[in-house]
C-alpha cells in the first residue's frame, strides 16, 4: 500500500508561482506513473500533469492543455518525491490538487480512474 502526501499549497497572486510535492512512502515510487489531478468545487476532477518511467533512468511526462507552458513535473527519486511546479498562476488554477500513483502499465493515463493510489489533496488559491 503507498501512501502519498502533498504538500506546498497555499494562496498565490495570479502570475505568482508555487510547488507542490508528492511523498510516497515506498522507495518503488520510483517505478510508478505519477499524476497530478485537480478539483474545484463542482467541477469534475481534470488531469493537470503526469509523469511514467520509460526506462532505467528516463521518464516521461505530459501535461495538460490548459497548464502547458506553466506547469512542468519533475522528480526527485533519492526523496520518493514528485513535484509539480505551477508559474504564472492564474484564478481559474484555484482548486484541490490530488497527488495520484499506479503501477506502470505504458502510458500516463489521464482518468483518473487508472490510479491505484491517491493523496489526501493540496488546496491551491490564486487571486487576481
Amino acid at each position: 500500500q503507498v501512501q502519498l502526501v502533498e504538500s506546498g499549497g497555499g494562496l498565490a497572486q495570479a502570475g505568482g508561482s508555487l510547488r507542490l510535492s508528492c511523498a510516497a512512502s515506498e522507495r518503488s515510487f520510483t517505478i510508478y506513473t505519477v499524476a497530478w489531478f485537480r478539483q474545484a468545487p463542482g467541477k469534475d476532477r481534470e488531469f493537470v500533469a503526469g509523469s511514467s518511467r520509460i526506462s532505467w533512468t528516463g521518464y516521461s511526462a505530459r501535461v495538460a492543455d490548459s497548464a502547458k507552458g506553466r506547469f512542468t513535473i519533475s522528480r526527485d527519486n533519492a526523496k520518493n518525491t514528485v513535484y509539480l511546479h505551477m508559474n504564472s498562476l492564474k484564478p481559474e488554477d484555484t482548486s484541490v490538487y490530488y497527488c495520484a500513483a499506479a503501477p506502470s502499465r505504458g502510458g500516463i493515463p489521464s482518468d483518473g480512474n487508472e490510479y491505484d493510489y491517491w493523496g489526501q489533496g493540496t488546496q491551491v488559491t490564486v487571486s487576481s
